[in-house]
């Protein structure tokens, strides 16, 4: 009986656990957003000529760095590479979207920028856990110093 108890309310989650949950928040939610930039990439001569231009550069421009944020940067996020650096754009990209882009939008048009937003922002804090490129290099460096 102890053990179920201990397996259904565990006082703490494994960093183990909570590495692979990383993991998999990286996976679904970075594959997802990479879709996005890679849906734009294929529809980019369409999109500059209309993109919404909310920073004032121009619609290709803005086009350009959306898909930077949905592209290079999911893939740093995704593989847990510069990762916090990768989430920065990605933030931005979604802060804009939300506050901005879709600012007179009823809330179902804003909900995804406001889930990635959040999801991102929560990321941003956890950080990418033990199974990214990030933590290897630290686990590297941190051999070859003894």
């Amino acid at each position: 009986m102890e053990r179920i108890k201990r397996y259904l309310l565990p006082d703490t989650a494994g960093p183990m656990l909570t590495s692979s949950l990383l993991l998999a928040m990286r996976l679904i939610f970075g594959f997802l957003f990479l879709n996005h930039g890679i849906s734009k990439w294929i529809a980019f001569e369409s999109l500059a000529l209309s993109f919404p231009d909310p920073l004032g550069v121009g619609s290709t421009v803005s086009l350009l760095l959306c898909m930077f944020a949905e592209i290079i940067c999911s893939i740093g996020f995704i593989l847990g590479a510069a990762y916090r650096l990768s989430l920065v754009p990605m933030i931005i990209a979604m802060a804009v979207a939300l506050f901005s882009v879709h600012s007179g939008d009823p809330i179902t048009t804003k909900e995804p920028a406001l889930i990635y937003l959040c999801i991102f922002c929560i990321m941003f804090l956890w950080g990418p856990g033990y199974f990214s490129i990030d933590s290897l290099l630290i686990r590297t460096n941190s051999k070859k110093r003894l």
